[in-house]
């Protein structure tokens, strides 16, 4: 490999924006048939390496070369026509057109008089698909399908043109695990045919699993190369943070107060059945399963997205009906949403605003909103949850995932709920603000909190609950204590392959 011409390599990126200096002398390189991770904090400069790359932003000094040349990016599609390829974690499809005009999108073949040749767009198209084994065809409106085929949709966007380097911005984040095992074998393809590939993720597991080789930034400034059979964890963490991560959760000190939620045989049509489980106060009760095992449809019937077909919700041991999210507010339910951008926030809004959002109607004075009250309940939090940003008139979508998280979390905390439901609390967060997320969670169950956190991170759950409640096909297979609880038992369970008496 290091006999090589690199099949990308940066060169002292410098990228300065009002203020900030968002990149700082960056380079690195990456090699043909290379998988070649790029890691870093929320806020390290990794989006804003890929957009100098992509040609979104012009870098203000250093060179990108591909191949031998030096090149200039001033677009997407000269970036593409270049052999620089990106598969973004923000799905950019066109829903109401269909999959192939999604992936040909601006270079739709012609034929006489400039007309759209169909035929052929329609066998490419489907001669992509075949390689990524999916179950949709070419004509397919992608609206029409899961977010998880639309990133296959994105991936297929690769395929179409002869590509030196591919970027890999999150390209796990909506994927079941089948599909995960399919993008790796795409990867494997590309690779095979001397394709460097930029893979970005926060997922560890992952990176060790593909990657050839790790680079890191933090705030900005390259901080190095490693190779991946050569380093681990702990120094890939310290790297990109600085610190070493205390991973050990510490025992639980506190006294468990009453039960404040209880479900009893609960149901909801095909998604899941006959659940029983209860939460007390200064608890985390954890939910883990695969896909598709009723994890997020249980929180959704908490929280009044759905009606279910049978059984009880007990609150503080009063039988209550919750027909939607603000019957579940009333009574005390929060719910944090596995999509913090689609459904957790508005991004185009300030962060005071984003955080008193669901009682802006119980802070007016007269016909207007009480500014200053706002304003002061955004500073509690702000504080109490270590939320970093220059102050309240922050728009919510120039903050890392991390700090991102932590104002929907504080929106809810506002509320003074009983029960806090946290779905995915660390999806597409650093792993420094995953611990920050992980100890604010404890944090809350020491104040008194009920919390519930859904989680498809086996360490997180682990590391995080009092209680772990494994799901599969929409049953409870099994409750575990901590005490009890072991990585092959609970796979056992979430595989089905061991029931609610199962011993330990």
């Amino acid at each position: 490999m290091t006999d090589q011409t690199p099949a990308l390599r940066l060169e002292g990126i410098v990228k300065t924006f009002p203020g900030v200096r968002a990149l700082d002398g960056v380079s690195f390189s990456v090699m043909p048939g290379e998988v070649h991770a790029l890691m870093g904090e929320n806020g390290a400069g990794k989006s804003t390496l890929m957009k100098v790359l992509g040609g979104i932003h012009q870098p203000d000094s250093g060179q990108i070369v591909v191949g031998e040349s030096p090149v200039v990016m001033r677009s997407p599609l000269e970036a593409k026509a270049k052999g620089i390829v990106f598969i973004h974690q923000e799905l950019s499809l066109a829903e109401e057109l269909s999959v192939a005009e999604n992936i040909y999108l601006g270079e739709l073949p012609r034929k006489r008089f400039g007309l759209v040749d169909w035929p052929r767009l329609e066998a490419q198209t489907n001669e992509i698909l075949g390689k990524l084994k999916v179950g949709f065809n070419a004509k397919t409106k992608v609206g029409d399908l899961s977010i998880a085929n639309q990133q296959m949709v994105e991936i297929a966007r690769a395929l179409t043109v002869d590509a030196k380097a591919v970027i890999f911005d999150e390209p796990t984040a909506s994927l079941t695990d089948a599909e995960k095992v399919v993008l790796f074998d795409v990867i494997a393809d590309l690779r095979a045919h001397g394709v460097g590939i930029i893979y970005i993720s926060h997922r560890m597991e992952e990176i060790f699993k593909i990657t050839d080789r790790i680079s890191v930034l933090r705030d900005g400034q390259y901080r190095g190369t490693l190779d991946t059979a050569a380093t681990d964890e702990e120094e890939i963490t310290s790297l990109m943070i600085g610190r070493k991560l205390d991973l050990t959760r510490s025992a639980r000190t506190h006294e468990l107060g009453g039960v404040a939620i209880e479900v009893r045989g609960l149901s909801c049509g095909g998604l899941f059945r006959d659940i029983d489980f209860e939460v007390r106060r200064g608890e985390v009760l954890g939910f883990y399963g695969l896909v598709g095992a009723g994890r997020t449809e249980i929180a959704e019937t908490l929280f009044g997205l759905r009606d279910p077909s049978a059984g009880q919700i007990l609150l503080d041991g009063e039988e209550v009906r919750i027909h939607s999210p603000a019957e579940a507010i009333a009574r005390g339910i929060s719910l944090v949403p596995e999509d913090r951008k689609g459904q957790g926030l508005v991004l185009g809004m300030n962060c005071r605003d984003n955080m008193t959002l669901p009682q802006v109607s119980d802070l007016k004075a007269g016909p207007f909103v009480a500014e200053g009250a706002e304003v002061a309940i955004f500073d509690q939090y702000r504080d109490r949850l270590d939320i970093r940003t220059p102050g309240w008139k922050q728009m919510v979508g120039n903050l890392s995932g991390g700090n991102q998280q932590k104002i929907v979390i504080g929106k809810w905390l506002s509320m003074h709920p009983n029960v806090l439901i946290v779905d995915e609390p660390t999806r597409g967060i650093d792993v420094g603000s995953k611990s920050e997320i992980h100890n604010l969670i404890r944090d809350l169950a020491a104040q008194g909190y009920a919390v519930i956190v859904i989680s498809s991170e086996m360490p997180e759950v682990l590391h995080v609950s009092d209680r772990i409640v494994a799901m599969y096909s929409g049953q409870i297979m099994r409750t575990f204590t901590a005490e009890e609880v072991t990585e092959d038992n609970l796979i056992q369970a979430i595989s089905g392959l061991s029931g609610e008496g199962a011993a330990a």
